[in-house]
């Protein structure tokens, strides 16, 4: 399995970055994730960081080489690390729970999937066209959507992680990928600030190690001195042929057993071990029997 990846973040006219992304594969798998903690809210970027953190451990134990079931896999994660948020809040007595929004990506067999839960965003172009990027779970994209004029704000969605409410989430079909296709989660500080069209033409005619720099600093000119946290993380799938790959940039899985990650599992940056392997697994297998179940009854009718 090839791949090139690159990703950046930065911190923009905000007085911290709250984003937070990464990516881990196996041999014959690939998690791409990105999370946006929420302001407004407290300690944002511990929401964030748990988001990716439980991502990517539960990606280390369950992807041997490969993901059983994706779909399930996807549908998990959002659940496990909201769960996990809820429970950090808990043990600290805070009245108001971190929030984040999260996307995720896996690529496997040579497919993509992927799930979000609020407004950072997951594209997927080819050919210099844009095949599909995910909806945002916010007032602005429902308003769109019916066709209205009423006035609302941007920032306000209808979901997250971490809320007292069951967080809403959307999972994409499987998607075969081409050869040269390009996948890219960002958060809302990049989309915000660029339209689609000029996300597509960056991200057509230029390798990823370039195109996500030149994204993100397009976005940071743009909104000026109020600019939000930036973020992105893009790949672009089995690229041999593509000459003057930046060292470090392109991935190629090998054939052993061997798992890699940027993501750290073992502490917060702020040296808070909090994650615990034997809640986040408990966690894990009460949603996937919970999502058994629906299963079952769906198919019953």
């Amino acid at each position: 399995m090839k791949f090139s990846v690159f990703q950046l973040s930065r911190q923009g006219g905000r007085a911290t970055n709250e984003d937070r992304m990464g990516y881990a594969y196996t041999r014959d798998a690939c998690l791409f994730v990105l999370a946006d903690g929420m302001g407004g809210h407290p300690q944002g970027e511990v929401a964030a960081q748990i988001a990716i953190q439980t991502a990517a451990l539960k990606f280390q134990n369950e992807a041997k080489p490969t993901l059983p079931d994706v779909g399930a896999f996807l549908s998990s994660v959002v659940m496990v690390a909201h769960e996990q948020i809820l429970r950090y809040a808990a043990a600290r007595g805070m009245a108001d729970a971190p929030r984040t929004t999260l996307a995720v990506a896996i690529v496997q067999d040579g497919q993509v999937r992927w799930v979000h839960c609020g407004d950072s965003r997951v594209y997927l172009v080819r050919n210099s066209k844009l095949l599909a990027r995910t909806r945002d779970h916010s007032y602005r994209e429902l308003r769109d959507a019916m066709g209205t004029t009423d006035a609302v704000n941007r920032n306000v969605l209808f979901t997250c992680l971490g809320s007292p409410a069951r967080p809403m989430y959307d999972v994409s079909n499987a998607m075969t990928l081409d050869s040269g296709d390009r996948i890219m989660l960002c958060s809302d500080g990049l989309w915000d600030a660029l339209d689609d069209k000029a996300i597509v033409q960056v991200l057509s005619h230029q390798r990823v190690s370039q195109a996500v720099p030149t994204l993100v600093e397009m976005a940071l000119r743009k909104a000026g001195g109020n600019s939000d946290n930036v973020t992105a993380v893009a790949m672009q799938w089995e690229t041999p042929g593509i000459p003057d790959a930046t060292e470090g940039e392109a991935v190629d899985t090998g054939t052993d057993d061997t798992f890699a990650s940027t993501i750290q599992t073992d502490e917060f940056e702020t040296g808070d071990n909090f994650l615990d392997e034997e809640a986040i697994e408990r966690s894990i297998a009460e949603i996937n029997e919970t999502i058994r179940r629906t299963a079952a009854r769906k198919a019953q009718g």
